[in-house]
């Protein structure tokens, strides 16, 4: 068991350091790998970067806990990221080239390239940077608590080892090795997925065997999610157009939208778009039929971590070579996502927040070694969650972010203390909303979204109530 991981976490370490035989030593190749990636590794790399820890660790716990109403956040997730996607990612990658900045902040406040507008950008990234940094402490955590049930190593040992295989392969070849890196990790996910999932129905005795005995557990194949704000069939669309905010919120995280920044030409974005939605469609849904298949094997007697559900039905179930596997899995989810944050929180310390932008390359990685040495300490001493700390992350990045850049993507041109304060209200909006608890019922990555919407809406609103006015008076 402990070879196989061990195999495949060597493997992954050699593809990522062979991508420094690509290196051209330059800033933009650092963090954008000179836009020269196929549609191919950018849809597996961005579909890796989504579907992290969160997917291994949270949405199993998560579906563990509440059953199959849990395929409403699926579905919500999925349309909402597929309807950003349509408009956004290929206006994102075209103003990249237009604006030649090498960060998603640069990008995002530099759109039309006619001046500077450094506030906004120092401003995107200190959220990002902190937003982020919060996100690579939760997939260290992840990978800490499937070797901590596996095989029974301490739990700061996993956290320790991510965060060295993630410096050693991002310091050698920058966003090449992590995407080259990704793409070896989504096979490896999927294939580990996928065999678990169809060994543990097979020894049920298939899937209709499955589904009787989950039938036997109170309320675990109710259609709809419990303790909602409307209930039946109403609460079930609500709770899935929240968690369509959360899938459109895919466009304010920039670690995974730096992926699509990274293609070789805008044309082969539908290329990359199916590649991406393909591979993820795929892995939700065996990830959520192996969240409910652990519900079955793992007995809910209130004090079990239902976080550790995927590790724990591993080790009862498959073979040590399997466990490896699956193991290798989870790891690969976490790394993948880790390895891209730590190179956003870079790229926002040298591109958007130092005064001088940082060229030298060594610098570069001397920042991007800091920033994981950073997501190990946090993790060392996090006490959350991996499913509420990634969401805390991602809802708000992309309730500060989402907005502006919608508005942008459709021609708006909003100026820089109005970008700001729609980045400061979405982010604020969320954080109350999740600071009173209307979370558990709604997504707050809507409230905030809707509130940026608003705020960078106000000018066009105040111009027809003037033009109203004029003609009236006329």
């Amino acid at each position: 068991m402990i070879i196989s991981f061990l195999l495949f976490l060597f493997l992954f370490v050699i593809i990522g350091v062979s991508s420094a035989r690509k290196s051209r030593g330059t800033k933009q190749d650092y963090y954008l790998a000179s836009s020269s990636i196929s549609p191919a590794l950018v849809g597996l790399s961005a579909v890796a970067t989504n579907n992290s820890g969160y997917m291994f660790i949270g949405v199993i716990g998560y579906t563990y806990a509440t059953g199959l109403s849990s395929v409403w956040l699926m579905i919500g997730w999925i349309l909402g990221d597929f309807l950003a996607s349509t408009f956004v990612h290929h206006r994102l990658r075209k103003a990249t080239e237009l604006s030649g900045e090498v960060s998603y902040a640069g990008v995002l406040s530099n759109w039309y390239n006619n001046g500077k507008q450094d506030n906004l950008q120092n401003l995107i990234g200190l959220i990002s940077l902190i937003f982020l940094l919060a996100y690579a402490s939760a997939q260290l955590v992840a990978g800490s608590k499937a070797l901590q049930v596996l095989f029974e190593w301490p739990a700061w040992a996993g956290a320790v080892i991510g965060a060295i295989l993630v410096a050693v392969y991002c310091i050698a070849g920058g966003i090449r090795a992590s995407i080259w890196t990704d793409a070896a990790q989504s096979v490896v996910m999927i294939a580990a997925m996928a065999i678990l999932l169809f060994i543990a129905s097979s020894s049920l005795g298939g899937i209709n065997a499955s589904i009787t005995q989950m039938s036997a557990v109170e309320g675990f194949l109710d259609c709809f999610p419990k303790n909602l704000a409307l209930p039946g069939l109403a609460g079930g669309v609500l709770f899935a157009i929240s968690w369509a905010f959360a899938g459109f919120s895919v466009i304010g995280q920039p670690h995974i939208m730096v992926r699509f920044m990274t293609l070789q030409s805008n044309q082969k974005m539908n290329q990359a778009r199916l590649w991406y939605y393909l591979w993820f469609t795929s892995f939700y849904v065996m990830a959520t039929g192996v969240g409910m298949l652990s519900r079955i094997y793992l007995a809910n007697d209130g004090s079990f971590d239902a976080e550790l559900a995927l590790p724990t039905m591993a080790l009862e179930l498959l073979s040590p070579v399997f466990v490896g596997l699956v193991l290798a899995g989870i790891f690969a989810a976490t790394m993948s996502t880790a390895d891209s944050l730590v190179l956003s929180c870079s790229a926002a310390i040298t591109h958007d927040l130092l005064p001088h932008k940082v060229e030298n390359t060594f610098l570069l990685k001397a920042t991007t070694l800091l920033i994981t040495l950073a997501a190990l300490s946090w993790a060392l001493v996090n006490s959350q969650s991996v499913f509420s700390l990634v969401i805390l992350a991602w809802s708000g990045l992309a309730s500060a972010f989402a907005p502006l850049l919608i508005v942008l993507s459709l021609g708006g041109k909003p100026d820089q203390k109005l970008s700001m304060l729609a980045v400061i209200s979405g982010l604020s909006a969320a954080m109350i909303w999740r600071y009173l608890g209307w979370h558990s019922a709604v997504y707050e990555g809507m409230a905030g979204i809707i509130t940026g919407l608003i705020i960078l809406s106000l000018p066009l609103l105040t111009n027809r109530k003037q033009l109203r006015a004029s003609s009236q008076q006329v």
